[in-house]
């Protein structure tokens, strides 16, 4: 049975990749996860900033998606002009687990008086492993290839982007990732379960270049509510364009309550709760509009953000983003 649930799913992942070109990891709450698509996020926040994301994906179907991750950061420098980070991302989807661990840097400069922009370089490494015992495939030439597994791939990264922003205002665009890795290639299981014969010998399939533009704007409403609409575009060479709009309110700097739209995905619900001035706890719901939400309930995330800030007064106008 547990075999058969990764089989349909493979089959649906396929078709869910095509569309939507998910070979990275999507999020629900990315206006609170920036750091992870965007080096140039890395010191921007003007203390030590913690983030840990952690994402159930179609739950209660087996073998699919999970991922976390973490991230880290800090101004440094005389001026507090520059950003280090680290950005720890582990995926799990089927038979393939996938990990990168990269150190995010960034160096900011002034547009204006109230607002500057930010260059950052992420360099690190992915390590692929693809255990193929977990997949109940018995066609006849692949046997030897799936039987067996991909045992700590590692493989170089290195991406870049730019980080625009002002107390309101935020905009970014970035790639994550210029070299070219491999990930675990769906489209081979579609092909083998359709056509035995199709078997190509390959498990996995390059990534192709992922293009990120996220932006941002806070409206205060008044002394006691903010609202904040925000989108992320996702472009991925010869693919469909991915696109989710959020908004957010944010209410006497405690709570914040929101939705967000995944373009023919997903709707999502959005909430959060500023425990003090150092932590933020978010959570989110995604409901699927794509059939995979016959075969599931629903996905979830849970964000933990903890700062310590170095300006007493940054608590006192908390940015919103």
């Amino acid at each position: 049975m547990r075999n058969s649930y990764i089989a349909i799913l493979v089959l649906i992942l396929l078709g869910t990749f095509s569309s939507n070109a998910q070979q990275d990891p999507q999020y629900t709450q990315y206006m609170y996860n920036t750091q992870v698509v965007n080096p140039a996020y890395a010191g921007t926040r003007e203390g030590l900033s913690i983030g840990l994301l952690g994402r159930t994906q179609w739950v209660n179907f087996d073998g699919a998606p999970k991922t976390g991750t973490l991230s880290v950061n800090t101004p440094i420098g005389a001026l507090d002009n520059m950003g280090l980070g680290l950005s720890i991302v582990h995926d799990e989807i089927g038979p393939a687990t996938e990990s990168n661990i990269n150190v995010d840097y960034a160096y900011r400069i002034n547009a204006s008086d109230n607002a500057q922009v930010s260059f950052g370089v992420k360099a690190g490494l992915d390590l692929l492993d693809i255990d193929f015992s977990k997949l109940n495939i018995p066609v006849e030439g692949a046997g030897d290839v799936f039987d067996g597994q991909i045992d700590r791939k590692v493989q170089p990264q290195i991406g870049a982007g730019v980080y625009y922003y002002t107390n309101k205002f935020y905009a970014g665009l970035s790639v994550p990732n210029f070299l070219t890795t491999k990930h675990f290639d769906e489209s081979q299981i579609d092909n083998i379960v359709n056509d035995p014969n199709s078997f190509a010998g390959e498990t996995t399939a390059a990534e192709r270049l992922h293009y990120f533009l996220i932006a941002g704007y806070v409206f205060d409403i008044n002394e006691n509510l903010k609202f904040k609409p925000a989108t992320l575009i996702k472009v991925v060479s010869g693919s469909p364009l991915q696109w989710d709009a959020s908004a957010n309110f944010l209410i006497n700097e405690k709570f914040t309550i929101g939705a967000s739209y995944r373009w023919s995905a997903a709707l999502s619900a959005l909430a959060g709760f500023q425990v003090s001035d150092e932590l933020f706890i978010g959570v989110g719901y995604d409901y699927q509009t794509t059939d995979i939400e016959t075969y599931s309930d629903g996905s979830y995330e849970v964000f933990l953000r903890f700062d310590v800030f170095r300006k007493p007064e940054r608590v006192l106008t908390p940015r919103f983003f």
